[in-house]
């Protein structure tokens, strides 16, 4: 288009040029992820072209999926995107507090979704099934935190309790508060589970 200015540049993940415009139209036919997500499925797309769908549009000079593209590579990765504050998300070149704010809210709906299912009481058969539901909560926490799931004689979870939050490196709690609700809701067992904000599992209790 007359008097628009456009940057070539080479893709090495389709191997193709393609324009680099504001917003996401200067992809090649076919290219463009929303296209890409309607015809082979969310899965087929990276985490970039993801976070390009959710933010739609470019600003001046880069599109959506550049914008991605930094946010992820400044913070290492989708782990680090999804642990980051507002502040450190806009910070990116191209992220303001909307498509911070929309970030955050999907990863939020994102833990939950994991958190819920499946809906209503659930057993426990093993430890997995424990950490399968709480590790989507509990490994972004800055903070250690201590929760007890209470068991029926079955294994079906009655109730899960966040019963202390501590600071970065502890937690510090009364052994009382533990089987506090454990005999009022008469609990046949419970599993504590705390997590470790450092990312080692291996560190002391």
């Amino acid at each position: 288009m007359a008097g628009r200015r456009v940057a070539e540049r080479t893709y090495s993940s389709s191997g193709q040029k393609r324009t680099a415009e504001s917003g996401l139209g200067g992809l090649l036919p076919g290219e463009r992820p929303r296209e890409r997500l309607a015809a082979h499925g969310a899965g087929a797309l990276s985490s970039a072209e993801l976070i390009g769908v959710l933010w739609g549009s470019g600003t001046r000079g880069k599109s959506a999926l550049d914008a991605a593209a930094d946010a992820l590579r400044q913070h290492e990765g989708l782990v680090g995107l999804a642990r980051a504050s507002d502040a450190e998300l806009e910070s990116v070149l191209g992220v303001g507090p909307a498509r911070a704010a929309q970030l955050v809210a999907a990863f939020e709906l994102g833990r939950r979704v994991v958190a819920d299912w499946p809906q209503g009481r659930w057993t426990v058969r093993a430890p997995r099934d424990v950490g399968d539901r709480l590790v989507p909560q509990m490994g972004y926490l800055e903070r250690e935190e201590l929760r007890v799931v209470l068991l029926n004689t079955r294994n079906t979870v009655l109730r899960l309790l966040t019963v202390y939050q501590g600071n970065v490196s502890s937690s510090l709690v009364r052994i009382a508060e533990l089987f506090r609700d454990a005999v009022r809701l008469s609990a046949s067992g419970i599993i504590l589970v705390h997590n470790h904000p450092s990312g080692d599992p291996t560190a002391p209790c």
